[in-house]
């Protein structure tokens, strides 16, 4: 799997290259600015891009424009983004187009080598990978003031949780420790809830949680 890597850090760069390289990935750039970034996704065309939201020369949301341009070049080029903050505002632009392929994650993942390298390997097979405290922070602001949200159980809550993330049914039972039956009523539960169209394709169902539980008011 032919992977860019943007992150102006040298030592963290490094290590992301040392770590995927482990786990089997080909890293055909590893650069550490916008303008590299921009001419790498153009000429090695990956498989899926890493990038660091800040990068210079700007250093405010450089990373994050240069794949939002490649993805408008190259429709559905997965595309995970990497963080030091939750920016909500940063997460709903990557998730705009409805395509897929995409992740945010706050860059303490990827301390963890099996949930990161996981967290790459499900983007690039076009799914989602969000990181647990950005949807925490969505479910907690809308929870005070969104009556469908509030109308949801506990239980359905965590699934919702673990939805978003880019679970699937079988993964949350897993982790839940239930059966999958379950897991699947809890989603038709909560899909009836939050007015959305039931769907067994897990990438789609993502983006549509996500949109419903940040869109604009």
């Amino acid at each position: 799997m032919r992977v860019v890597l943007a992150e102006d850090l040298f030592l963290l760069r490094d290590g992301l290259v040392r770590m995927l390289e482990a786990y089997g990935f080909e890293i055909v750039a590893a650069v550490e600015s916008g303008p590299e970034l921009d001419a790498a996704l153009a000429r090695s065309r990956p498989d899926v891009a890493v990038v660091d939201v800040r990068l210079p020369p700007t250093h405010t949301d450089e990373g994050l424009q240069c794949a939002l341009r490649a993805r408008r070049e190259r429709p559905g080029l997965p595309v995970l983004v990497l963080s030091q903050h939750v920016e909500q505002l940063y997460a709903r632009e990557l998730l705009a187009d409805g395509s897929g392929g995409v992740g945010y994650l706050l860059k303490d993942r990827v301390f963890d080598a099996d949930q990161f390298v996981d967290a790459v390997r499900r983007v690039a097979a076009g799914g989602t990978a969000m990181d647990p405290q950005v949807i925490q922070q969505l479910l907690s602001r809308r929870a005070g003031d969104d009556r469908p949200l509030g109308g949801l159980t506990p239980r359905e809550r965590e699934v919702l949780e673990l939805m978003a993330q880019g679970r699937s049914n079988a993964a949350i039972a897993g982790q839940l420790v239930v059966t999958e039956r379950a897991i699947a009523k809890h989603t038709s539960n909560i899909f009836t809830k939050l007015g959305l169209e039931v769907s067994d394709d897990d990438n789609r169902r993502v983006l549509a949680v996500l949109a419903h539980l940040d869109r604009d008011r």
